[in-house]
């Protein structure tokens, strides 16, 4: 499957589901707390977490950018619950 065909399969499947987990994961403590860059990303960006290892992809646009961030790979993890 081409990187732009699975990037559409993956947004349709999956953008809600993930911004919702995403949104789960930062809390309401942590909300007040985050502040946005000027250089933050402007478009919808779809994230992949692999449960397997440390490991976050966010799919933005047409760029795939890669995070090695073990405590929010389980926050993420943990919001979406086991079962």
């Amino acid at each position: 499957m081409s990187d732009t065909s699975r990037r559409k399969f993956l947004a349709a499947a999956g953008v809600g589901a993930t911004a919702g987990t995403i949104a789960l994961t930062t809390g309401m403590a942590n909300a007040a707390g985050a502040r946005r860059n000027a250089d933050s990303a402007q478009e919808t960006v779809l994230a992949i977490v692999d449960h397997t290892s440390s490991e976050l992809r966010l799919l933005v646009g047409e760029r795939e950018v890669v995070v090695d961030d073990r405590d929010l790979v389980n926050r993420i993890l943990n919001a979406a619950g086991g079962r």
